[in-house]
């Protein structure tokens, strides 16, 4: 069966998840409600009520296809972001959004740009459309925008900043931003992911979707997945100007954004204490996990989003060992071996009695 398929496609190495409770406890014998599960960024209060209540009163439509055009939605993010509703691009998560990207403005051949240890699907969507992923050297573990900028070639036509980053939590200040996006070619067209922009502080918060007005090659994605505590339903959407909505609403698939997501995401987006709450709590863990790496002389990185970046040993089998004994725990986190960092682990900031339960079992798998 080799023989089927482009190369481009047969070469890609699916993308690797965060293991379910429901794998771990089978896998371990495991008691899944003992089990924490700090592996994937998730919000750890779930699904705000809000959102509960508005797909509980959406049910009864359930037997309609969706919006195909997400109109409410649209408007409701219009409204939030100070765009017209025709700027705005929904995805089936924003994963949906960078891969819809990469099939709207990359042929087979040309290349795309983003930062070494940036988030893996990146990297993945430039393969699956046959093109040549040019990965950035990294500076500090986050974007080195020079090198990025020098890294553009001609065929270069599309490049994907996170920020903050994905898995290493690094931030770049928006005038960095702005002054990197005066340089980059008209025809290169940049993908700004902020999946973790509500988690910044006050004082690094900024609008970038104002720069959407400015720079007509730039596409603002966002998601519901994270602080909105969606990730189950995958909701995301884009911001940018009509020209390039119109061609990556080309490509969207008609009915990705189902009905029970659409009505919580309307919902989730206007429930600002929940954000707040959200937020709040994400400081704390962060203190709190931060506090003990510091214990434990364990290096880690600065992060601005809802999780950690710790290395865990100086040989390359470090991460994968101290993974499998915190899952023999009951406690699940993210190797992140794939991305080059095979010493270090990702850990999603919980509930403080999960960083606390998390934290323990780090002692005795570290010895």
């Amino acid at each position: 069966m080799s023989q089927f398929g482009p190369e481009y496609i047969r070469a890609i190495a699916p993308y690797q998840a965060g293991k379910p409770i429901s794998e771990v406890a089978r896998e371990f014998g495991l008691d899944e409600a003992k089990i924490v599960k700090l592996a994937s960024n998730e919000n750890p209060f779930g699904v705000p009520e809000s959102a509960k209540q508005a797909m509980a009163a959406a049910a009864a439509e359930l037997g309609r296809y969706p919006d195909a055009n997400g109109f409410e939605l649209k408007a409701a993010l219009a409204k939030r972001y100070d765009v017209p509703a025709d700027w705005i691009t929904l995805g089936n998560g924003s994963n949906d959004i960078l891969e819809i990207a990469a099939h709207a403005f990359v042929k087979a051949g040309e290349s795309v740009v983003y930062s070494q240890y940036s988030f893996a699907i990146y990297a993945l969507a430039a393969q699956g459309v046959g093109a040549r992923g040019i990965a950035a050297p990294a500076k500090n573990y986050g974007h080195d925008l020079d090198a990025m900028l020098a890294a553009i070639e001609a065929d270069t036509r599309l490049l994907f900043i996170a920020n903050p980053n994905n898995p290493t939590g690094t931030f770049i200040p928006a005038a960095e931003i702005e002054a990197f996006l005066d340089k980059v070619p008209a025809h290169v067209a940049v993908v700004l992911d902020e999946a973790y922009n509500e988690y910044l502080e006050a004082k690094d918060q900024f609008e970038s979707t104002a720069w959407v007005r400015k720079y007509p090659n730039l596409i603002v994605s966002r998601t519901f997945s994270k602080a909105y505590g969606l990730a189950g339903l995958r909701v995301g959407f884009a911001i940018a100007q009509p020209a390039v909505t119109d061609l990556m609403n080309r490509i969207r698939q008609p009915f990705n954004v189902n009905s029970l997501a659409q009505a919580a995401a309307i919902a989730a987006l206007n429930d600002t204490a929940f954000l707040e709450k959200g937020a709040e709590n994400n400081r704390a863990g962060y203190r709190q996990l931060v506090a003990a790496f510091e214990e434990l002389g364990l290096e880690y990185v600065p992060s601005y989003g809802n999780f950690v970046l710790v290395k865990v040993g100086n040989d390359d089998g470090a991460g994968a060992r101290v993974n499998l004994a915190l899952l023999k725990q009951g406690v699940i986190v993210r190797p992140v071996g794939a991305y080059g960092l095979p010493q270090w682990l990702r850990i999603s900031i919980g509930l403080p009695e999960e960083n606390a339960a998390f934290v323990e079992a780090l002692k005795r798998a570290l010895g």
